[in-house]
């Protein structure tokens, strides 16, 4: 396959300019995150998004001002979990100020740009029938613009919710090389880890993988406390061992998460004390204390410094 660099011409459009120029502007913009990191999963009903908004709320619970780019173009989520659904973003000389939860949790995703819940991502072609053509490719464009034009400030994390699929992280690496680490999200059943080594390889070829989680493990029943499985467990930790990567461990679902996410407010604010929130503030200090991650925070501070 051929480069930019190995076509003869580019008939006059610069694309090599555009290119690295565009390069230039996502660095930029990066340079004031201190870790970038895709939670991801082989495919689609896992909790993905789930598991990344309540994480971001880990995160900040804990000191670390955290952001969320919502990745998913077609089937957006973020915004309407974490309640900025209709927030009215600000464009000044600096770009596009993120939405932000009443917790201080930075939001960018298409839905704050859609006039309302029931409005979908259509992308103009002169026939609809052609678009598919290109449909992808204009998908990655959106997120690259996200990447580039959105002002987060100063933040430790920004977390990435990437579409379901194996094939998405190898896209997000080639527009975002400062990517530190990744998270792959599945559940304890056969048909979600069939696809969870497809998933790992595509990952650990391009970017460190901080570890796998094993979502909705339990059922946390809301009146009497009880933990009770929902799936048979423990192929999830079984999986990682064979495959040499890091199991980071159980999340159970508890209903109010989902009620929670409906109402777009913070599971993790409003019922502190349950088992659930616990187990994700274990996940986020995982996630802080990954080596890679905590190498790439100290060497930017360094730069800092030295600037």
């Amino acid at each position: 396959m051929k480069s930019y660099h190995d076509i003869a011409t580019d008939g006059g459009s610069n694309v090599i300019g555009q290119v690295t120029a565009h390069a230039a502007r996502v660095a930029a913009r990066m340079a004031s995150v201190g870790r970038v990191v895709a939670v991801m999963s082989g495919k689609g009903g896992v909790g993905k998004s789930s598991v990344t908004v309540n994480l971001a709320d880990a995160l900040t619970q804990a000191g670390h001002p955290t952001g969320i780019l919502d990745a998913d173009i077609n089937g957006p989520s973020i915004a309407r979990m974490t309640g900025v659904r209709g927030q009215k973003l600000v464009l000044d000389s600096d770009g596009v100020r993120p939405a932000e939860t009443a917790l201080g949790l930075k939001i960018m995703s298409i839905d704050l740009f859609l006039a309302d819940d029931r409005r979908p991502v259509r992308w103009e072609a002169p026939t609809q029938k052609d678009a598919f053509t290109w449909r992808g490719m204009m998908e990655m464009h959106a997120v690259r613009e996200f990447l580039s034009d959105t002002a987060w400030g100063a933040l430790d994390f920004l977390l990435i919710d990437l579409p379901p699929g194996a094939d998405r992280l190898p896209n997000l690496v080639d527009l975002l090389p400062q990517l530190a680490g990744s998270i792959i999200v599945t559940l304890p059943t056969g048909v979600s880890q069939f696809v969870v080594g497809k998933s790992i390889h595509a990952v650990t070829d391009r970017t460190p993988l901080i570890g796998l989680i094993e979502n909705m493990s339990t059922f946390m029943c809301p009146h009497c406390g009880e933990e009770e499985p929902l799936f048979p467990t423990g192929e999830v930790e079984r999986l990682a061992a064979e495959h040499g990567v890091p199991f980071l461990g159980r999340l159970p679902f508890d209903p109010r998460l989902a009620v929670c996410a409906y109402a777009g407010t913070s599971f993790m604010h409003t019922h502190p004390g349950t088992p659930t929130a616990e187990a994700f503030r274990r996940l986020a200090e995982q996630v802080a204390a990954f080596p890679s991650l905590t190498a790439m925070s100290a060497e930017k501070a360094q730069r800092t410094q030295k600037k």
